[in-house]
């Protein structure tokens, strides 16, 4: 496989980006405008009413983000004139057939024009709205695919999915793609235009018993579990991503197709500089609880291994991937992260973490550093329930018996917070647990092949790494990652 030089690619290519104010998408766009600022255009799919709040929206959560002060550094007072010269906000929605373009002549522009597409479009809750999540996760990508078919100048379409389109699987998890229709327990096929039927019915259901537009959403929720359950996935977001796979590799016809399938990401490790993250991310919430004293308990195994990769490291792949997959009427799955080559297991980020909160406390409202303890260890779901039942579970029953016989409610708003703290614990616990004892190691054959090729070739190798073997995992989470999150998502 023989690479050419990535900014020299992109010279002058224009490029479309959904989910454009998504995490990734910001990266990948700094990187862009960073390495080659002769790239021609950059279409941003925004959500949005109209062309003015696409641009808002582009300038005040896209562009106005730390993440880009190496560029606005660069271009001082021109960066406004090279924004607007390089940059075209477009309103529009993955839901919706032509990606919501209602813009003909647009439309039509895009169409000549495009010569990439990244569909980092996703809606990434575990526990979405199954009708929002099939809507953005599933047909999105069947949308992102028709319109791709009507450009005449397209080199690669790279969707990003997740890694975890696997579900529970154990051992070496290879990079292959989904049949149309397979399922991951096998106990029956899968429909999905049945799908989208299921999800109409009950809609119209639940509007025809006249259901409050919470009752709706707490109904859509639960049935997005229960259709993935049904099928051996273990919640909506996985289930509705394994989908859209299902439907790029059904309906891509000759298309040059790259997904890539991400572990868990988090802050960036060099570029555009280290630490860089947005908002509280899958195991970052971990992180945070147990800073600000609030998480007493550890629910994983020692052995379990936690597969996080950079961002950056994320963003280098998707552009060398396009690079060398343009042109070739073939699709390639490639799995970034870091467990088959750099694992990192729960004991040691445990430890980690103790570590930085102990030696850098988190400050409470009331101006007193926070103390964290060890941390109990669950290394079961038994276990968990053992401890729900003796932290909680008992006292509310404690609380409900002195309320009943003095009858008083001077224990009422104690026993409403508890309930809700044991309602959202075990429900957290349920979507969580899938990857707190996950076993799997995903297998990055396809990926290494495009590093081996990156290096090989000599060209810009420097420039766009994610080798994961060159992260020390105690240094980055003690001086890069966790100092981030801090600076960026705990403000």
């Amino acid at each position: 496989m023989e690479l050419e030089s990535m900014p020299q690619f992109l010279e002058n290519k224009t490029i479309l980006v959904t989910g454009a104010t998504g995490f990734l998408a910001k990266a990948f766009v700094e990187k862009i405008l960073r390495v080659q600022p002769n790239v021609k255009r950059l279409y941003l799919l925004i959500r949005a009413s109209d062309v003015a709040s696409a641009t808002q929206r582009l300038h005040n959560e896209v562009i106005g983000k730390d993440l880009f002060r190496v560029v606005r550094e660069k271009w001082g007072a021109n960066l406004d004139s090279f924004i607007s010269e390089k940059i075209i906000a477009v309103p529009g929605d993955v839901s919706y057939e032509n990606l919501g373009v209602e813009d003909c002549k647009r439309r039509k522009d895009m169409w000549k024009e495009i010569d990439i597409i990244l569909n980092s479009a996703a809606t990434t809750a575990f526990d979405e709205r199954y009708d929002v999540a099939l809507g953005i996760n599933t047909f999105g990508a069947l949308h992102v695919s028709g319109f791709a078919r009507n450009c005449i100048n397209l080199k690669a379409l790279l969707h990003v999915s997740t890694a975890y389109v696997c579900g529970e699987k154990k051992g070496r998890i290879l990079e292959r793609p989904f049949q149309m229709g397979e399922t991951l327990n096998g106990t029956s096929r899968l429909d999905i235009k049945a799908e989208k039927e299921v999800v109409e019915e009950y809609l119209n259901k639940l509007r025809l018993l006249g259901a409050t537009d919470g009752a709706i959403t707490s109904a859509m929720k639960d049935l997005g579990i229960k259709r993935a359950k049904l099928f051996g996935w273990p919640n909506t977001y996985v289930y509705t991503k394994a989908m859209g796979e299902m439907l790029l590799g059904r309906f891509r016809e000759n298309l040059p197709l790259v997904i890539i399938r991400p572990t868990m990401i988090s802050s960036t490790y060099k570029e555009p500089f280290s630490g860089w993250i947005e908002g509280v991310r899958t195991f970052d919430g971990v992180i945070v609880a147990y800073g600000k004293g609030k998480l007493k308990c550890f629910l994983g195994h020692r052995e379990t291994i936690l597969d996080i990769i950079p961002a950056d490291m994320v963003v280098n792949c998707m552009i060398v991937a396009m690079v060398a997959c343009a042109n070739q009427s073939s699709e390639i799955i490639l799995h970034v992260g870091s467990s088959w080559r750099n694992p990192i297991k729960f004991s040691s980020f445990r430890n980690f973490i103790r570590r930085y909160f102990t030696e850098n406390p988190l400050v409470s409202k009331n101006g007193k550093s926070i103390k964290v303890g060890k941390g109990i260890v669950l290394n079961s779901m038994a276990s968990f329930r053992a401890y729900m039942v003796i932290r909680y579970i008992l006292p509310l029953k404690v609380f409900q018996i002195v309320n009943a016989v003095i009858c008083q409610y001077n224990y009422q708003d104690m026993i409403i917070d508890l309930k809700q703290k044991i309602k959202s614990g075990m429900r957290l616990a349920e979507l969580y647990k899938p990857y707190v004892f996950f076993t799997g190691r995903f297998d990055d054959s396809n990926t290494e092949k495009l590093r081996m090729a990156t290096c090989e070739s000599g060209v810009d190798a420097h420039l766009f790494g994610f080798d994961p073997n060159c992260i020390d995992w105690e240094d980055y989470l003690l001086n890069t990652h966790i100092p981030g999150l801090k600076k960026y998502a705990l403000k």
